[in-house]
């Protein structure tokens, strides 16, 4: 008998991403790269205590709930990994040595150690392309309809980092392009009730980010990648409350976005 085609998800697992609204009218596509906290049943808890995947360490808390009311207020469509970025992450480049990390924070990833080609071959063939392929087949349909696009990618950080707590509550990041970042980011800060940090604590960069630099910056597509605080959307009343803020900033920057670089009326 042939020996079976190795596989890291059992037939009866979920896919690597859960998608929304493939068909909506918005410009908007909004992408959640760390949405699950899920490991393949084949990997076990990667060696770590249950706690554990359930911290910051395993998934991005809170953002897919934002992500969800977002896309439904805009009526756009929605891609979220399932899986947790300690399996693989969706959002750091399969050659840089983080992309499967051995440590996250201070936090030790023992089913992450002296992995084969092979296994490190499978994570990427059935977690991390499947979920950037459907992204790149929902900007490529975008643009054979000649749609505008514009990809926005949910996040969310601690707001205890190293034992220091975070001032800010929520930021807007980006790389080579802030055409759009910086319109969003006006459109926040015009509540004086948040903290909205520009490019900080965290940034985009090829280093660090594979989403943004690859789907949008590739493709000279205005984009937006936005961090919110955990401890304010770990519930749904908080989910809520950022959708409709984030929403409204996004329709508001796209307007003005149209108005600057196409001569559209807002």
């Amino acid at each position: 008998m042939p020996n079976p085609v190795p596989q890291l998800l059992a037939a009866d697992e979920p896919p690597a991403f859960q998608e929304w609204q493939a068909r909506g009218r918005s410009a908007f596509i909004i992408v959640v790269d760390h949405a699950g906290a899920r490991i393949p049943r084949c990997l076990g808890s990667l060696g770590l205590a249950p706690v554990d995947l359930e911290r910051h360490i395993a998934w991005d808390i809170g953002a897919l709930g934002v992500a969800r009311g977002v896309a439904a207020a805009l009526d756009a469509p929605l891609i979220a990994q399932n899986y947790s970025r300690l399996v693989i992450d969706c959002n750091r480049d399969p050659q840089v040595a983080t992309s499967i990390p051995h440590v996250s924070e201070t936090s030790e990833i023992p089913g992450n150690m002296n992995l084969s080609a092979e296994q490190i071959a499978l994570r990427r063939a059935e977690i991390f392309e499947p979920y950037h392929r459907r992204i790149r087949e929902i900007i490529d349909e975008r643009r054979a309809a000649k749609r505008p696009a514009i990809l926005v990618a949910q996040h969310t950080m601690t707001d205890v980092y190293h034992g220091v707590r975070r001032s800010m509550h929520a930021a807007i990041l980006y790389n080579r392009d802030r055409r759009f970042a910086g319109m969003v980011l006006d459109q926040l800060r015009r509540n004086t009730d948040v903290i909205v940090a520009d490019n900080e604590p965290y940034f985009v960069s090829d280093q660090t980010d594979y989403t943004v630099p690859h789907h949008a910056e590739a493709r000279s597509l205005p984009y937006v990648e936005i961090e919110i605080r955990q401890d304010l959307v770990r519930d749904r009343p908080g989910q809520a409350a950022w959708a409709k803020r984030i929403a409204g900033a996004l329709q508001d920057a796209e307007a003005e976005f149209n108005a600057t670089h196409y001569g559209e009326k807002p």
